[in-house]
């Protein structure tokens, strides 16, 4: 099947990204911030290859969107973008793992807006809610999958029984007391288990520094990212008597149905795995992921995210002071963070009056360096 190119995509945008040479037939995703219009993605997506195709069902709803969440870690103001050579770099990936159904490992150094990707992805192809399963390095598959509320289920039903009167099965020789609660009330899914549910369009899952985790953690996500399923032991023990249960999701008052125990996805998730290149994975983990260098930004990257956030006046009034200083401390002090930038640019907003001066005192409070090893001192 062939991707639709520009004149068979209805609501593209008129503009491509500004990008090295022409955008490629098969992009969806191009990278710069404005949404579909008049589409969906699963409007606009070709079939996957046949062995990264999944047949879960029956549908689950669309998951709701989250604005909010969404302005905080892109801005409201408009779209930001990156400089046109990186923008054909991450747009190339990402429709790279659209397409194949892989998995996308965004490397780089600290600060440098590797998460803001998956944000990025969801509000370009208007797929809600991103899920997001931050990692320790005492996380396990387990947590991402779902947890079990065992205790709190047996303290509930210790408590129906003792308000009705009734006693355990078998203690008086009597019959059966209260029925126990639905075991759907003590089971939730989590981030992962949440994007594995069977959607008509892909959930996007951000998880954040997997090079915290544990050794085992990337080799045990290997059967579930080719498997694109897992199966909950507690439903599949009683799917006699429960053959469909619903159990709760990571979205707020977000539930599904589970038949017999699996969750099987239907389109397989857009993971954005993030990694400030703190540790190697393992080989045969890489192989099932495509990989993605995010570069320090430039000047006019950074201005992009401070228009972004605080809108173009409050850029042009303060940029061309605190961003080009922020790039010459940050070379002399081994990398800054973005953060650390949009934190001297809120306070040079609330500022009643402009003191470059005393803004540029300020700031070397919160210049800080990266490595524990003190303040960034400004020279005299």
């Amino acid at each position: 099947m062939t991707p639709p190119d520009d004149t068979s995509v209805p609501g593209s945008p008129s503009q491509p990204p500004a990008v090295d040479g022409e955008r490629p037939r098969w992009w969806i995703y191009r990278g710069t911030g404005e949404p579909l219009r008049d589409t969906t993605l699963g409007a606009l997506l070709p079939p996957p290859p046949p062995w990264r195709a999944f047949q879960g069902g029956p549908v689950v709803a669309r998951p709701p969107d989250d604005p909010e969440e969404t302005a905080r870690r892109l801005g409201g103001h408009r779209p930001a973008g990156y400089s046109p050579a990186f923008a054909r770099r991450e747009a190339d990936l990402v429709n790279a793992a659209l397409m194949l159904r892989r998995p996308l490992l965004v490397s780089g150094r600290p600060g440098t807006g590797k998460s803001s990707l998956a944000y990025r992805i969801s509000r370009e192809l208007r797929l809600g809610r991103v899920l997001r399963w931050h990692i320790t390095s005492r996380t396990t598959l387990q947590r991402g999958l779902y947890e079990y509320d065992a205790i709190g289920r047996v303290q509930d039903t210790a408590a129906l029984r003792a308000a009705a009167g009734d006693t355990p099965a078998g203690t008086d020789g009597g019959e059966p007391g209260a029925a126990p609660p639905d075991i759907g009330d003590y089971i939730q899914l989590g981030p992962l288990g949440t994007a594995l549910l069977p959607y008509d369009e892909p959930r996007v899952l951000l998880i954040d520094e997997l090079d915290k985790s544990d050794l085992d953690l990337a080799n045990d996500l290997l059967s579930v990212f080719e498997d694109g399923t897992f199966t909950i032991p507690e439903l599949r023990r009683a799917r006699r008597r429960n053959p469909v249960v619903r159990v709760q999701t990571d979205d707020p008052e977000g539930e599904a149905a589970i038949a017999a125990g699996v969750v099987k996805c239907r389109a397989f998730p857009i993971v954005v795995m993030t990694s400030n290149s703190e540790r190697e994975f393992p080989a045969a983990f890489l192989r099932r992921c495509l990989l993605l260098q995010m570069p320090e930004p430039g000047d006019d990257d950074l201005a992009s995210m401070v228009a972004a956030h605080f809108g173009a006046d409050v850029a042009e009034q303060w940029g061309g002071t605190l961003i080009a200083q922020f790039l010459k401390r940050s070379r002399e002090r081994g990398g800054l963070s973005i953060d650390q930038l949009l934190n001297s640019f809120y306070l040079a907003a609330s500022s009643p009056s402009r003191d470059d001066e005393a803004l540029l005192n300020l700031t070397e409070a919160i210049w800080h360096r990266l490595d524990g090893t003190g303040p960034a001192v400004r020279p005299e």
